[in-house]
């Protein structure tokens, strides 16, 4: 039997009952998910998925990432509501590739993971299912493990095992909605122009679900916790001195009122400038290179291929500012001492994420 997987969470409970439910049948997946955006989400679920069917014993086969294809079929329906038109359409399109792989294979019928999952209409994955085997000549097999505490047991073993959990169901569309709705930041959409390692970003879970996996492999103990935190992310920024662009990078935690300020130099305290509004500050390339123990030349390399966020952050307390202090930090060529414009579009939130810990 082909079985479509969605993610780890649904399909590490749904193999297991399909396992005992079907003890003669050789099961094979099959990801085929070009509805996950952005692609380092795929990756990460994918990676995940990978590891499942590793513990279960399961051949797990990766179909195309046929995005654009994914996107022109839902055109036009971009706004409609989780479990509306759209899903319709994303359900039949990767139905219709998985049937068309169990085909291929000589299965005589498919299954998918997505049965199980809670957010899913069960009604409409079958009929979608159904209609797609019979034009292929395979039949499709809708279980429902959800009922008889089936979701609770599928939350119990994902917990056990450490699965990863995403906290939407996959593409651009619906994250924009539920992040709306959330009024949050959509930032698993973009990353920083550098590529630095955003907390709590898609990147930053990959590197730790990688490392998870060497760890696995080394057969070392590790525990992966939660932490509350403070979290950021700029979204524009740039220093003007008299109305010209200057190269300036933001430090992290980077926060200023209205998120526009000018003025002028008024003072230093060592080789911090301050600004005469909005606790402005500035520092050098040259005072920045000493404190990081780097050697950028320039502002502007420094912007393209930043230290790690860690090491910044470290960073700031070396200029004595305290924990709690989110005043605009800006690293620049040579003090400016003509007039001064600002704009920082940033924004600090309490946020949670993963850490793993080896024992």
């Amino acid at each position: 039997m082909l079985v479509h997987i969605c993610c780890s969470v649904d399909s590490h409970y749904f193999l297991q009952k399909l396992q005992t439910e079907y003890p003669e049948e050789k099961l094979t997946g099959f990801f085929y998910d070009p509805n996950i955006h952005p692609y380092s989400e795929y990756y990460l679920r994918l990676l995940d998925v990978k590891r499942s069917c590793k513990m279960l014993g399961i051949e797990l086969l990766e179909g195309e990432y046929d995005v654009e294809k994914w996107l022109s079929l839902v055109k036009g329906w971009e706004s409609e509501p989780e479990k509306g038109a759209r899903c319709g359409i994303c359900f039949d399109r990767r139905f219709e590739v998985s049937a068309q792989k169990a085909k291929e294979l000589g299965e005589s019928h498919y299954t998918s993971t997505l049965l199980t999952s809670p957010k899913k209409s069960l009604e409409q994955l079958q009929i979608a299912g159904d209609a797609l085997g019979k034009e292929v000549g395979i039949s499709f097999v809708a279980p429902d493990y959800r009922k008889e505490s089936g979701t609770q047991q599928q939350n119990i073993l994902a917990k056990e095992d450490a699965l990863y959990r995403q906290d939407y169901c996959g593409c651009l569309y619906a994250l924009n909605i539920q992040r709306d709705q959330q009024e949050k930041l959509a930032d698993e959409l973009f990353v920083p122009m550098s590529g630095q390692v955003q907390p709590e970003s898609i990147e930053e879970r990959i590197e730790m679900y990688e490392k998870r996996w060497k760890l696995e492999e080394e057969n070392k103990p590790y525990k992966i916790i939660k932490q509350r935190f403070l979290n950021w992310r700029l979204t524009m920024g740039w220093l003007k001195v008299r109305k010209i662009i200057t190269p300036a990078h933001f430090l992290p935690y980077s926060s200023i009122k209205n998120e526009y300020s000018r003025g002028k130099i008024e003072y230093n305290i060592g080789e911090v400038y301050h600004m005469n509004r909005d606790e402005v500050r500035f520092i050098t390339l040259e005072t920045y290179n000493h404190l990081a123990h780097t050697n950028y030349t320039t502002v502007t390399e420094l912007i393209y291929a930043p230290p790690s966020f860690s090491d910044e952050v470290s960073l700031r307390s070396k200029l004595g500012v305290t924990p709690y202090d989110i005043s605009v930090i800006i690293v620049v060529d040579e003090i400016p001492d003509k007039k001064i414009e600002i704009r920082c579009q940033s924004r600090t939130f309490s946020d949670v994420k993963e850490v793993l810990i080896e024992l």
